[in-house]
């Protein structure tokens, strides 16, 4: 005789200030149960009112509701469906997926196998160092977590498109998470990118974050333009419509969002879109009338990159040199007289009636929070941000040596009051705004440093310990950062550009899906000795002598990363520096045209397409099982991912020995898994051909001259 139970709770509010949303349940047992409901006097309290009927509400907050069963046996298997419809879809999920009869050991093993094919899997290693698999391994578990594919499962409108929630947030994201979730899992990615524009659809916005079916919260730029821009310079085509796609983008680039009145910023929405946009429009700078001025500017300039892409290679070349003048906006925010530990310019803040430069220290952000200059960063920090106009930026900080002597300074111990944690650096491994740094000596002309900086931001802030994170995890950013380090790459959101440093492994294989893979072999590796400088390297099996590569070169068809490593650092990085598309003097390569199958949908945009690549971009994806339709589970695995998740909100990371040895069984883990596929052959490489950087120089705007889409040379 089996036991059911249902019910449903409904909640409110948040993070993203989000309307109420409801959680359905279904559970069995498989033996016969007597059972008491019950309420709590209060949250804390262990004094409960009891409840003699089959059915307790409880519409306050106040209190704990509940039901206790009691069995004869002694031996109970319970397994459980949740749905965000109803309560009768939470039980045919349960009934669906978790079939009478099923036992916990078959669960586990099909979770077992589901992860070590959909994911641990996709990276291999025959590399034996324990420390840096659990890593590997427990960055890649960590990554997966969020956002989640609840196509089926969408309470606000029926679709033919899937849907994808618990995007938190792109601003977290949109640096290193997405551009991997790409390469791992191309056909989950389409889907996902599918799944925002069909938000738009239905929302009128693509926000910055999406959890709980609302949208918000918005910490500063629209970053989900960011996103839509990576995928489309790197071929995602497929069924996605990105007319639809540049229309999302478009709204929000122009069309400033109603405020929602949210307490932690009163002046304009936190929901989605641009709040400050009036400003930007209308100057082409933004004032302090609007909070976290400085963040949205540059972000902003980030975000109008992105539209550029984009139209560029829909072949809406008015719109295109409209956004790609925008993204310059962010010199309109440099005022070449601040001055901190003996170096000058930085951004800073204009007054709101006449564009006077104001007062302001770049090593003070005030609580660098919703309310301030600048969010959860400083104004040096976020001076570092303009990736797209990197060459321009170096100009502005006074030259190549001056960049690097900057650079250095981000480094040192002891010169900013705060980050105790970290010696008192600026830099500060623990939060998004100093994720490219350490990177951005590759730009001029000194990558040993970029690997000197890097490797020891993850040797000294990473451990495969429980508290082996510098910061939160934010929804797998913090990891996939880890992840990138360890390929020995950095990737440039929104361009096909990929700053090349040092891997950390003798052998890695990416497997990109349809036999392809990208096959990354290092010799001389020695992290004992610090053996991890490049003394040369081959890509698809062609010497070497930029410290970047494209898309096209490795991941759009595969290919062979072959790196010498050596104790000393070496000039091996002869070649052009990277492309900043925005800078004046860039010369893109012609565009990338793609096979017949994607008429209609454009060619890669010219300013990043630096690799020549004229062959279809495909991809295969399996769908991991058990993460689609609803969270049907039985109460042992309930148990494990509720102390998995806590562990997470702690903001620790979880080993993945330990997480493969008890959960997944040691055989497992995926150093063992014999190669899914056979090395595709070597690709044939084109010369390719960047003009020199713009020696020209360039100056701030002054006080009081009008800024709107205007590029100040």
């Amino acid at each position: 005789m089996k036991t059911r139970y249902t019910g449903h709770g409904t909640y409110d509010n948040g993070w993203n200030r989000a309307a109420p949303w409801s959680v359905y349940f279904c559970g069995y047992f498989d033996s016969q149960a007597t059972w008491k409901t019950f309420l709590s006097k209060d949250r804390k309290s262990d004094e409960i009112m009891m409840f003699g009927s089959d059915n307790a509400t409880i519409t306050s907050s106040e209190g704990r509701l509940g039901a206790i069963f009691a069995f004869d046996g002694t031996d109970i298997t319970s397994r459980v469906g949740v749905s965000f419809i109803s309560t009768q879809q939470a039980c045919e999920n349960v009934d669906r997926e978790i079939p009478s009869g099923t036992s916990l050991e078959t669960l586990r093993n099909n979770t077992r196998d589901v992860w070590n094919t959909e994911i641990l899997g996709k990276v291999t290693s025959t590399d034996k160092d324990e420390r840096k698999l659990n890593q590997l391994y427990t960055a890649l578990y960590f990554m997966h977590l969020l956002p989640q594919n609840k196509t089926g499962e969408n309470p606000l409108w029926k679709s033919e498109e899937p849907y994808y929630d618990d995007i938190f947030t792109f601003w977290d994201t949109f640096r290193c998470t997405t551009s991997l979730m790409h390469i791992i899992h191309p056909t989950a990615y389409e889907e996902f990118i599918r799944s925002l524009i069909d938000i738009f659809r239905f929302e009128g916005y693509v926000s910055d974050a999406r959890s709980s079916f609302w949208n918000g919260a918005v910490q500063a730029g629209s970053n989900s333009d960011n996103v839509l821009a990576d995928a489309y310079v790197k071929g995602v085509r497929g069924k996605v419509n990105w007319e639809d796609g540049f229309a999302a983008m478009v709204k929000n680039a122009e069309v400033t969002p109603d405020n929602n009145d949210d307490p932690r910023d009163p002046f304009g929405s936190t929901k989605e879109g641009r709040g400050a946009l009036p400003d930007w429009l209308e100057r082409g700078y933004i004032t302090p009338r609007f909070t976290r001025s400085l963040t949205r500017a540059v972000e902003y300039s980030v975000n109008d990159f992105a539209l550029h892409q984009v139209a560029a290679g829909l072949g809406k070349m008015e719109e295109a040199e409209k956004y790609l003048n925008r993204s310059r906006n962010w010199r309109n925010q440099w005022n070449p007289n601040l001055e901190a530990l003996g170096f000058r310019g930085f951004l800073g803040p204009r007054d709101e009636n006449s564009g006077a430069w104001l007062h302001h220290d770049p090593l003070d952000c005030g609580g660098c929070y919703w309310g301030d200059l600048l969010y959860q960063g400083l104004s040096w920090e976020y001076s570092f941000n303009a990736h797209h106009d990197l060459s321009h930026l170096i100009d502005l900080a006074g030259g190549n040596d001056t960049f690097r002597d900057r650079l250095d300074m981000t480094f040192e111990p002891g010169q900013y009051a705060g980050n105790d944690q970290f010696g008192h650096t600026i830099f500060n491994p623990g939060n998004e705004p100093s994720f490219g740094t350490p990177y951005l000596y590759n730009f001029a002309g000194r990558s040993d440093l970029s690997i000197e900086r890097s490797r020891f931001i993850a040797r000294k802030y990473f451990k495969p310990t429980p508290d082996g994170l510098p910061g939160n995890s934010d929804a797998g950013a913090m990891e996939s950062w880890l992840l990138w380090s360890m390929l020995g790459m950095y990737p440039l959101t929104g361009q096909t550009t990929f700053l090349i440093v040092a891997p950390w492994f003798s052998d890695l294989t990416i497997h990109l899906g349809e036999g392809k893979t990208l096959q990354i072999i290092a010799t001389g590796v020695d992290e004992a000795n610090k053996s991890w400088h490049v003394q040369s390297l081959k890509v698809n099996g062609k010497p070497w002598t930029r410290s970047w590569v494209t898309w096209g070169d490795v991941f759009a068809e595969g290919g062979t990363m072959e790196f010498e490593l050596g104790r000393e650092a070496k000039e091996w990085a002869t070649g052009p520096l990277p492309p900043t598309p925005a800078s004046e003097g860039y010369r893109p390569l012609p565009p990338v045209e793609f096979p017949d199958k994607h008429v209609g949908q454009g060619p890669l945009p010219p300013p990043s397409s630096e690799g020549q690549d004229d062959t279809e971009l495909r991809a295969i994806y399996i769908a991991i099982g058990a993460s689609v339709t609803g969270l049907t589970i039985l109460s042992g695995i309930v148990l494990l991912g509720m102390w998995l998740l806590a562990r997470r909100k702690k903001h620790t990371a979880q080993t993945m020995g330990s997480f493969v040895d008890d959960v997944l069984g040691t055989a497992s883990r995926p150093r063992v898994i014999e190669r899914l596929f056979q090395q595709r052959p070597l690709l044939q490489q084109g010369e390719q051909e960047l003009s020199e950087r713009s020696s020209t120089g360039s100056s701030s705007p002054e006080p009081g001259e009008p800024y709107r889409d205007v590029v100040r040379e």
